[in-house]
């Protein structure tokens, strides 16, 4: 196999204020292939979206920081690099897909003076290039009325259209990695689908590496080549996608499982996981999953499960399977 595009070891991102340390991502170790569409899952509050933060160095200051860890990208330390170095690579080399766009974009600029402004800071080009380049990448990614869309302003747009324009801006410089932060939360099934055969397009036309964020098995199942399992800021399995949804083998992972609802037999009611998420700020002394899982033994409320290998390419944080 190739070189990997993104290696991450032992990230560590805290929240430190006078009173507590808010340990949000604790240590985890993820690997990118060039083309390859990784995915990470998990409940609300596991630690996803501080992970992609993390890796765009943008956590919130000043409390946020990255405490300890390497991310290298295409060879380069990104935690070792200046502010001004990674604003030459946010954008151009790395996008990132935003999970609310009405946010995400500005409400006084238009569309194409959005999308335009991403090429005017990477690329040699002048405002009548970036337009037109901004009208194409919108056509790229199925915006009807193109021309007329660049002068639009957001707030004119629907959900569905404003995703659209936000997969446009994020690759219009073709970057090398895109993280895609629960991109399809807010639409309906139809327009989900279409985001996503549009992302599969973007693997396929530019070569580019994805990191999708979701809580959506299903979405999982149908565009992952590799998921990445993550519970209270860590890491809990590391798996090919096919072997995943074969033979999952953390706990947390099969009660995931068990949590889809099924068209082939008729239940009730549906499986939920009994509990909540451990507080990040005061988390257990042991497996942090072991208050919630069905399969735990004494040792786990005591003793923190390292990440082992199981099999080659199959990575488990449990000791007890």
């Amino acid at each position: 196999m190739s070189q990997p595009l993104l290696e991450i070891h032992d990230l560590k991102t805290y929240f430190i204020n006078k009173h507590t340390e808010v340990h949000a991502v604790d240590g985890i170790d993820l690997t990118v292939f060039p083309g390859q569409i990784v995915s990470i899952v998990g409940e609300s509050g596991s630690g996803k979206s501080m992970t992609s933060l993390s890796i765009m160095r943008l956590v919130p200051k000043p409390t946020g920081k990255i405490v300890s860890g390497t991310v290298k990208f295409a060879g380069k330390d990104l935690l070792s690099l200046t502010e001004g170095q990674m604003k030459d690579i946010r954008g151009n080399e790395i996008s990132m897909i935003f999970q609310e766009p009405m946010t995400a974009l500005n409400p006084v600029m238009t569309v194409g003076e959005q999308i335009s402004e991403v090429l005017l800071r990477h690329r040699n080009v002048s405002r009548r290039e970036a337009l037109g380049k901004a009208v194409d990448m919108l056509k790229f990614v199925g915006v009807p009325r193109a021309q007329e869309i660049v002068r639009e302003y957001p707030h004119q747009l629907s959900g569905g259209m404003r995703q659209r324009v936000m997969i446009a801006m994020a690759m219009v410089c073709e970057p090398k990695l895109l993280i895609a932060d629960e991109p399809t939360t807010a639409l309906d099934v139809t327009i989900q689908a279409q985001v996503l055969e549009l992302m599969k397009q973007m693997r396929e036309n530019f070569h580019t590496s994805i990191i999708l964020i979701t809580h959506d098995l299903g979405v999982v199942a149908d565009m992952a080549d590799h998921v990445v399992v993550m519970y209270a800021g860590q890491v809990v399995e590391s798996v090919d996608a096919d072997e995943l949804f074969c033979q999952p083998l953390h706990p947390y992972t099969k009660a995931l499982m068990a949590s889809i609802p099924s068209l082939e037999e008729e239940k009730e009611t549906l499986y939920s996981i009994p509990g909540t998420v451990p507080n990040a700020a005061h988390f257990p002394k042991g497996c942090r999953f072991a208050e919630r899982c069905s399969m735990a033994q004494p040792r786990c409320h005591d003793v923190q499960p390292t990440l082992r290998q199981i099999k080659p390419g199959h990575h488990v944080r449990c000791d007890v399977i």
